[in-house]
């Protein structure tokens, strides 16, 4: 520590006594560890989360989409396949859902850590994070011809609100520890790239300058997106920036061929002595006009058409500089365009992966958006991670990959498996407070602690009253009992056993079952069985919004009852196809009667009321009319999936052995989706087929596997049982 003077000291003792903060300058004097310029806020801390849990599996597609038996014969022949079935020998891409933060420091510390260093470690790693103080997760959903707005649950409001609820200070501070965890993740010799705009772009240098130190700075990108506006009291806005970081002194850098240099190698048949000269080309992709029009048309002795291209090659040509001219906003019409918010185009990412990092090397991006990264990086043989705490995120990079996947099987390219993660009932434990460190006997009797008094907040959500003296309720509502199912696993068969037989016992007729997750199958089956004996039960989704405590308070927690699907399978001989003959949902967000009482003259709101979206529109005279948007079941669903062949994949998780630092792999007890056939709506292509293709299966009984995503990104998933006799 520094020598201080005596005045010094006596200043320090006399703040302390007086229980009054340092002055900053102290900060300096007392600690080694000084910077010469450091960003400051309110609570700042070097501290990042350390928190390993294990991911869950929830689905894999290998192949995106199987018309033929053959296909999938033919796919499987194009990569080797390890012991466990229909999976890539090595990495699988991979899409996670879930709080970034937990996210990070299970990758960085947890068994997952030694895939991604078998890859030869991350090697570059590009985040575009909300940097917009008004933004929130609303998402405009299509339903037939209209637009319906869906709120951002409230798990997504909660991040919102850690986010921006003390303004730049919980914004930074945020950012800070994840920036700092992801560069932890990098190889020795990766790179980052922080993609920001006006608003914040100064304190995130600052803080990447502080991660990762100033002279690991290599670039301040500049995309001129070429978007102006009117602005009258300042110059218009029209670049975002790319701030660009490696870890070490050595990393991957490809340069990258100018605009001016491409064309040049384009057209070089074109030129004569780097004058100006014209040419006709075949795609309008390679025009380019570059002055002196007007010189040319008189040598021509006419206008210019649009077939005219223009060089101008007196200037020495280079590679590309650190201001992008040449890419703008993605388009209304462009094949692209997911209308997903902060929806960047694939040739902006393209650039700077294509010069950090190298084909078959890993990339990752945390917040994932639409997945325009994942789908970069598929495209240019490229392995990835991608993850989003939004569903409706995940959702649409699942599709988006899908259709990648397609793109790049027609034309005969290799595409690489993807799974799709999240923590579920590990992250629910880390919610409710359970330290996963602890040995099982331990973990087990806290579990049980936390577990009483997450039944109270439960109940609480639920407006229940709380009764005493059963087994399985833990409350009451409106005449029906309450039961809350385990926080750490599934309502089972068996569980909702135990609440029919202790019905019949006490002769209770109304039940809600309460849980976060539903066995597969569960429902509506066990449903129509506890009628049969006198019961009623509604299962209902706990929504993951009850852990927000403002939200209970505010009696903003909607559970929603669980949807369900009904399936047909057709069965040839040796093949199954299945049909999908109905889907329900129960949603609600607003009111009808909400709606009416707030809109003014002229207006109109689309709400969901009990499972329909209704427009309702007044006049210009305050006449109110109604119109449902979900004229079918069909119209609630956005894509629907097939795994033919259910519980052949068990899921497999990596967890520390009891007593010892090793990792070993066990079993859940639950199995992988694997995605085999898939058919959903895109922006162009609203149709939806509802008969899957025929599957060619060997002989046996088998259980067969249907997905359901419905247009708010919710899936739900049922199983039916056939029984394939095979060729006679």
């Amino acid at each position: 520590m520094p020598r201080l003077t005596e005045q010094e000291q006596q200043d320090i003792i006399r703040f302390l006594e007086a229980d009054k903060p340092l002055p900053d300058k102290y900060r300096f004097l007392l600690f080694e560890d000084k910077r010469e310029v450091e960003l400051v806020w309110n609570g700042k801390t070097n501290e990042v989360s350390n928190i390993v849990l294990p991911f869950q599996t929830i689905e894999q597609v290998d192949e995106p989409r199987a018309e033929k038996p053959e296909d999938a014969a033919l796919q499987m022949s194009l990569f080797a396949l390890d012991e466990r079935g229909r999976q890539l020998q090595g990495w699988t891409n991979k899409l996670i859902w879930g709080d970034n933060k937990l996210i990070l420091s299970s990758l960085k510390s947890g068994p997952r850590r030694e895939e991604i260093e078998a890859q030869g470690g991350l090697r570059f790693i590009y985040i575009d994070p909300p940097f917009d103080v008004g933004a929130d997760f609303s998402m405009d959903i299509e339903v037939g011809n209209e637009t319906f707005t869906k709120k951002p649950g409230i798990l997504e409001e909660i991040a919102y609100r850690d986010t921006w609820g003390k303004g730049d200070d919980s914004y930074l501070a945020m950012i800070y520890e994840r920036i700092a965890q992801m560069r932890d993740l990098l190889a020795d010799d990766g790179s980052m790239c922080v993609h920001c705009d006006w608003r914040l772009n100064s304190h995130i240098r600052l803080i990447l300058d502080e991660l990762f130190g100033r002279d690991r700075f290599i670039n301040e990108l500049v995309w001129r997106y070429g978007k102006m506006s009117n602005a009258t009291r300042r110059f218009p806005r029209n670049h975002d920036t790319l701030l660009l970081y490696s870890k070490g002194d050595d990393y991957v850098f490809n340069p990258v061929m100018g605009a001016d240099s491409e064309y040049k190698a384009r057209f070089e048949r074109h030129l004569d002595g780097n004058r100006v000269l014209y040419g006709t080309v075949k795609s309008s992709q390679d025009k380019l006009i570059i002055g002196r029009e007007r010189k040319v048309q008189k040598e021509l002795g006419r206008e210019l058409v649009d077939d005219d291209v223009l060089f101008d090659f007196d200037a020495e040509f280079k590679t590309q500089d650190d201001v992008f001219y040449d890419i703008s906003i993605i388009k209304g019409n462009a094949d692209q365009r997911l209308d997903y918010p902060t929806q960047k185009p694939e040739m902006l990412i393209e650039r700077v992966m294509l010069a950090c990092s190298n084909e078959g090397d890993l990339v990752a991006d945390f917040f994932g958006g639409s997945g325009t990264v994942a789908a970069v990086a598929e495209k240019s043989g490229r392995k990835w991670i991608a993850a989003d705490l939004g569903k409706f995120a995940v959702h649409t990079t699942r599709k988006r990959m899908i259709c990648v996947q397609r793109e790049l099987k027609a034309a005969g390219k290799d595409y690489r498996a993807f799974e799709v993660l999240n923590m579920g009932k590990y992250e629910r434990q880390h919610y409710v407070g359970v330290n996963p460190d602890l040995r099982e006997e331990q973990k087990q009797l806290q579990l049980a602690a936390k577990e009483a008094a997450f039944v109270d907040l439960i109940l609480k959500a639920y407006r229940a009253e709380k009764v005493e003296g059963f087994e399985a309720f833990s409350g009451k509502r409106a005449g029906r009992l309450v039961v809350i199912g385990p926080v750490n696993m599934p309502v089972t068969r068996l569980f909702v056993e135990e609440v029919i037989l202790e019905c019949r016992k006490h002769q209770f007729t109304k039940v809600d079952v309460l849980g976060f997750e539903f066995e597969m199958g569960l429902f509506p089956s066990v449903r129509d069985e506890a009628r049969a004996k006198g019961i009623d039960i509604a299962p209902k989704v706990i929504p993951v919004e009850v852990f927000d405590k403002r939200a209970v308070e505010k009696n903003q927690v909607v559970f929603h009852d669980v949807a369900y699907i009904e399936v047909k399978p057709h069965v040839n001989s040796n093949t199954v196809a299945i049909e999908l003959t109905d889907f329900s949902v129960f949603y609600s967000q607003d009111s009808i009667a909400g709606a009416e009482d707030s809109l003014k003259k002229g207006g109109s709101k689309a709400v969901v009321e009990n499972g329909q979206i209704v427009k309702v529109t007044k006049d210009k005279d305050g006449v109110v009319t109604r119109e449902v948007l979900t004229k079918d079941w069909t119209d609630w669903i956005d894509y629907w999936a097939v795994d033919f062949n259910f519980e052949s994949k068990r899921e497999l998780i990596r967890v520390k052995d009891e007593g010892s630092e090793d990792w070993v792999e066990r079993w859940t007890g639950d199995y992988i989706f694997e995605n085999e056939w898939q058919s959903f709506r895109t922006k162009r292509d609203r149709s939806l087929e509802l008969r899957s293709v025929a599957h060619e299966c060997p002989p046996g009984r088998r259980k067969i596997a249907v997905k359901v995503v419905d247009i708010f990104g919710n899936d739900t998933m049922t199983i039916t049982e056939v029984n394939i006799e095979g060729r006679r």
